[in-house]
């Protein structure tokens, strides 16, 4: 299924991917992103290191709306740091990354939902918060044309 290259044999692809599925699986936690992933990812991905692998998490994976946007590299196969390029889909990993994109491909719906579902309750925390720190109650702000659900 995968082809050697100078810097990766066809048995790294095969592990790469494993772990790959495996951090998908598991709704991309910390536990589960590897340094072998880390380090496909800035040298063969199109994405840049972030200082180191817990930078890079941090960018991609404490944000929904980052993550949805790391998901969507694979989804879609532009670059999130680098536009619409697609040359990363190309070349002598091309091969392991469009398994990639693959494998999110069996994953995208649940993450994407994922993420949604983290962007709302992180929104709804900050409106509690603010309306808590101007004294707002829901009464007053539906009064004033707000809907909650």
């Amino acid at each position: 299924m995968f082809t050697n290259t100078k810097f990766m044999t066809a048995k790294d692809k095969e592990l790469t991917l494993k772990a790959w599925r495996t951090f998908l699986k598991h709704g991309c936690q910390r536990k589960h992103f590897t340094k072998t992933l880390y380090h496909h990812m800035i040298q063969h991905c199109s994405f840049i290191a972030h200082y180191d692998i817990h930078g890079f998490y941090s960018h991609y994976f404490t944000d929904p709306n980052k993550t949805k946007r790391f998901i969507g590299q694979f989804d879609t196969g532009e670059s999130v740091e680098y536009g619409r390029a697609t040359w990363w889909l190309t070349g002598d990993y091309g091969d392991i990354n469009r398994a990639m994109c693959q494998a999110v491909g069996l994953h995208k719906a649940d993450l994407y939902a994922d993420c949604s579902s983290a962007e709302f309750k992180r929104d709804t925390a900050i409106i509690t918060g603010l309306m808590a720190k101007h004294k707002i109650n829901n009464v007053l702000a539906v009064e004033a044309g707000y809907r909650f659900s």
